[in-house]
Parts: C-alpha cells; structure tokens; sequence
C-alpha cells in the first residue's frame, strides 16, 4: 500500500478548486493507494479554502507569498511517501496520475510531466511560451546540467517526498519549478519523464504567472546556479582571446590581410586577459560559496578544485607574477638608463609597460583571491 499526497498550490482559485479535487480524489481511489489533495492556500479571498474544504480536501494556510512557498510548505505539511503536484487550474489532468506513480513505484525519484508529448489543446498555451519561453529555457537548462527533460516548466510532476526535501530547496518564486529539477540533477537524483496533456485553465481571469517577469527569473536561476557557464566558460573565452591578441602583437605590429593590428589591439588584449582572469576567480568563489552554505553540492573536480587552490599555493603564484613585474619594470627602467635618461624605444617601452601591468593585475587578483576563497571554504 503505497501513501500519496496530491498536492495543489491555490490562491484564489474558486472558479476551479473544486473540479480539481474531485478530479484528484479520482486518482486515489485505486484499492493500492491511501492518500489525501492537500490544497495549499496561499491568501485566497474569493473562498477558495471553503470550496476546498467542502470538496473533501485538506486545507494549510501558506503566509509566505509565492508559488515556490506554497509548495515548499505542502511538501512539508505532508506525510505520504509520494507527492505529485499539479496547478489549480484544472489546466492538467489530474484524473490520470497512474503514470507517475508507476515511474515512483519503478525507483524514479522525480517524475515529470511533458506536455509536448503528451498533447497541448488549441488555447492552453500561449504562442510566445509553446515556441519561444518553454523550448528555450529547457534547452539551456539541458545544457547546463545535462538532464534529460523536455520540459522544465510543466506544473505537473510527482516525486518522492524525502528525496525532494534533502535538496533544501529555497526558491519562493515560480522559479521552484527550474529548481527542483536542477537540484535534483546536480545531486545525482533519478529523474524521468512521462507524458501530459494540457487543456486550457478553466477560470475567466489573467494566469498568475507573468511571462516576461517569470521567465527572466527562470533564467537568472538557471545561470546562477552554474557558475560554470556563467563565469568559467564566457572569463575562458575572454581571456583565450586576449592572450591570443597578445602574443600575435607583443613583438610588434602584425598584418592581418590588408588590415594591421598594432598597439591599440595589444591593450585591448591586456585588457580581455585581466577581465577573462577576473571572471573565472570570480566562478571559482562562486563555486566554493555555493558549495560551503549547500546551495550546490560538492564534486569530485569541486574536491580536487579546492585541494589544488589552497591559500599558500594562490601567494605564491600572484607574489610569482609580482615578481616578473618588477623584473619587467627593472628591465624598462634599465632601458632608459641605458640611453642615458634621454631617448627611449616608444614600442619597446608600451609594449613593456602593457605587460607590467598585465603581470602585476593579475598577481594582484590571484593574492587576494586566494585569502577570499580561504575565508569561503571556513565552516
């Protein structure tokens, strides 16, 4: 006998609440299945506790405004083995959970809803999330962190109570959704999917969720929680650049077909070398901090990350680099001496200059990044 909560974020849903109960209590009338539809209440005024309640449903109070919190509170609240969660809309088919369940029953920790396989009805979704929102934000997050889901954002998903608690999840948002899925990914979860079919809402006013709002939280989620490809990658192209810049123009001016590429281009390299540096430091002590409050898990290269940068280590490469700008400057210096204080090679002496402040920039950020990422990785 398998114990299963069918779990309903709501706020002011009483044009729908009650068909989505009764469609719920359906999928529970299986003789293998004990269960209950929590309906989680998120300040409802228009009775859409009451309507609940007479339908046959367990009713919280979530006080905490947002769709991520009322969620967060009925996975809380409940005490079955299995969760599946759909909106209150009677968008979702909420009469044909057995799909689900039967992907839990198989070891699957997350079970989720597809509605491009499943089918969208004429109206149920809008154009702009159907070919622009939903297929793109899946894309990336497929990209990201290689889970294999076709659509991260469908309402409707079961999982396994205990397992979805261990994430510690903290989004308040309609972000939740991208989170879930994420966290669940990046901690080794067992995640499938299955499909669904989406049939348009049966209330008469705007949707909750707002497009363009919604969507940028989704994919500033996305990007935070991969510091990878939000620093890592794009300071790796930046730098490779630079350094590419550098080297073609350190000796003097190089002729790209009838274009020549001189000085000016040899600055712009220093300066994409030190932004590319800065910003991969930067994913570094993202990584490290996320890591330390558990808001991503450790790794195996996160463990080998933080055995190779370690304080004494990241000293003694910026003093290194230090060092060679003050050779650099002796070297300068002793140029000018050499023409005894008086006429100087211009090129020699910008060239130089750009690598002296190339060499000290960078030493500069490794030595204090390196104290930084000491102090991330204190308890």
């Amino acid at each position: 006998m398998k114990t299963v909560t069918i779990l309903l974020p709501c706020l002011n849903e009483a044009e729908t609440i009650r068909t989505c109960v009764l469609k719920a209590f359906s999928s529970l009338s299986h003789p293998d299945i004990t269960g209950e539809v929590l309906v989680a209440d998120n300040g409802s005024n228009d009775g859409s506790q009451a309507i609940a309640l007479s339908a046959g449903a367990r009713v919280i109070n979530v006080t905490q405004i947002g769709y991520g919190a009322a969620l967060k509170a009925g996975i809380q609240e409940s005490k079955s083995e299995y969760i599946v969660m759909g909106d209150a809309d009677d968008s979702y088919a909420l009469d044909d959970i057995s799909d689900f369940l039967k992907c839990l029953d198989s070891g699957f920790e997350l079970v989720m809803g597809n509605r491009f396989k499943g089918g969208i009805k004429p109206g149920a979704m809008p154009f702009l999330h159907r070919y622009l929102g939903n297929p793109v934000l899946s894309f990336i997050g497929r990209l990201i962190f290689r889970v294999k889901i076709n659509d991260f954002h469908c309402g409707l998903r079961g999982f396994r109570r205990q397992s979805i608690l261990a994430l510690n999840l903290t989004s308040t948002g309609m972000e939740f959704a991208s989170e879930m899925i994420v966290k669940a990914s990046l901690n080794g979860l067992r995640i499938t999917e299955v499909p669904t079919v989406l049939s348009p809402d049966g209330r008469n006013r705007k949707p909750h969720l707002k497009t363009w709002r919604d969507g940028w939280r989704h994919l500033i989620f996305l990007l935070t929680a991969s510091p990878r490809w939000l620093f890592i990658y794009p300071g790796i192209l930046l730098a490779t650049i630079g350094l590419v810049g550098v080297i073609l123009t350190s000796s003097g001016p190089f002729n790209l077909g009838n274009l020549q590429i001189d000085l000016n281009s040899f600055y712009v390299s220093i300066g994409l070398i030190l932004a590319g540096s800065q910003t991969i430091l930067f994913g570094v002590l993202a990584r490290i901090s996320a890591s330390n409050i558990g808001i991503l898990p450790k790794t195996n290269n996160l463990n080998m990350l933080m055995r190779i940068f370690t304080l004494e280590r990241g000293i003694l490469i910026g003093v290194g680099f230090l060092l060679v700008s003050v050779i650099a400057l002796m070297q300068l210096l002793g140029h000018w001496d050499g023409n005894s204080l008086g006429g100087i090679d211009r090129e020699f002496a910008l060239r130089l200059s750009g690598i002296i402040v190339l060499t000290s920039s960078f030493g500069f950020q490794l030595l204090f990044a390196s104290f930084l990422a000491s102090i991330l990785k204190t308890k």
